[in-house]
């Protein structure tokens, strides 16, 4: 008897040991909640600011030691044009002011000599206000050269064209040999720090848009995350035809990934669908829903202690909720931490996490 109890448990344990662990993950309930249906509205990325960079000065194309599609920081050189014939001028007019202090100094020698001459009668009036018409007029072209050699120096800082501000380089319109004249340009440098998204408004919603509103986006190139904003400027001049009112959202762009051209969905603060007041929806946190190829699933904690994989599609959102329409009820346990690397069935231990209502 006792060696067939062992042979069964020696058959049982393989069995038991290979069953495997519950997966810890976090879960919150799902909620009933009054929600508005906010009005999106589709936007193109534009950039907030972008400088054609030209030339102060005319000169010889030196050199252009950026490309396009460089990222460049405020004061990086675009291009350098030839300083010789500024450096030669600046030579010429500084020997030109040291002969004029040399002289000066003579002339106000003089200017002192005749005035103790004409004190004592030696030298007449008319000899004093020479002397002294000498002496200021050395002091003019002492102040004119000094100028002269300001001038050149500022032009010949004006040789290298500098980014004016943190941006990249989307094209450049010089080459090494080239001459250029004045307010030619040199390269159009384009921020990303800053961009802007612009948004037709339909004519019913423009006086419901506010500057300054809130505003969240989702961009077409990153499906699945989102971007806040906010209005930054709303322009009281209808499009002719389409009747629309074009709205600026700033955003920031502190990953670099954002690209000016992209397309992305709009909705703003306190606009909402025409016609649709409150109504009642199933809420979820936003961290509950996860992308599965082109599908959007909530994972619901089942309750067998496994994890059931549920089609959504999100509606409006609710500070750190979604609306959600599909096969989920208000109360039932939605997994919102651990639930990347979930498969449906998969055995998993629940812990509750809580998120605040807005």
């Amino acid at each position: 008897m006792l060696v067939r109890l062992t042979l069964a448990l020696f058959w049982l344990l393989p069995v038991a040991a290979a069953q495997p662990a519950a997966t810890p993950v976090g879960f919150t309930e799902a909620r009933q909640y009054r929600v508005h249906r906010r009005l999106s509205l589709p936007g193109s990325v534009e950039a907030s600011l972008i400088s054609r960079v030209a030339s102060e000065i005319a000169g010889l194309v030196t050199e252009v030691p950026v490309r396009e599609g460089e990222r460049v920081k405020k004061g990086d050189l675009l291009a350098r044009l030839s300083e010789r014939s500024l450096e030669l001028s600046q030579r010429a007019a500084q020997a030109q002011l040291e002969e004029a202090e040399a002289r000066q100094k003579l002339a106000e020698r003089n200017f002192e000599r005749a005035r103790e001459l004409s004190a004592s009668g030696v030298f007449s009036r008319q000899q004093l206000d020479d002397a002294l018409y000498e002496f200021r007029a050395w002091q003019g072209r002492i102040d004119n050269l000094r100028a002269e050699i300001d001038r050149i120096r500022y032009e010949r800082e004006r040789c290298s064209i500098r980014a004016p501000f943190d941006g990249i380089v989307i094209s450049r319109h010089t080459e090494v040999g080239e001459w250029l004249k004045v307010g030619d340009p040199v390269a159009e440098v384009l921020s990303l720090e800053e961009l802007d998204v612009v948004v037709n408004v339909p004519e019913r919603y423009y006086r419901t848009v506010r500057e300054g509103a809130l505003a969240r986006l989702t961009l077409d190139a990153f499906p699945g995350s989102f971007v806040r904003g906010r209005v930054s400027a709303v322009i009281p001049r209808a499009e002719p035809q389409a009747r629309t009112f074009p709205v600026r959202v700033r955003i920031r762009n502190e990953a670099g990934r954002i690209a000016a051209g992209m397309l992305a969905q709009v909705e703003l603060d306190g606009v909402f669908e025409t016609g649709e007041g409150p109504r009642l929806a199933t809420i979820v946190p936003k961290d509950a829903v996860v992308r599965e190829g082109a599908e959007l699933r909530v994972y619901v904690l089942d309750g067998d202690g496994t994890a059931k994989a549920v089609q959504v599609s999100t509606g409006a959102a609710v500070g750190a909720w979604t609306e959600v329409n599909g096969a989920v009820a208000p109360g039932q346990k939605v997994i919102t931490r651990g639930n990347e690397r979930l498969r449906p069935g998969q055995r998993v231990a629940g812990e509750r996490v809580d998120y605040p209502l807005p």
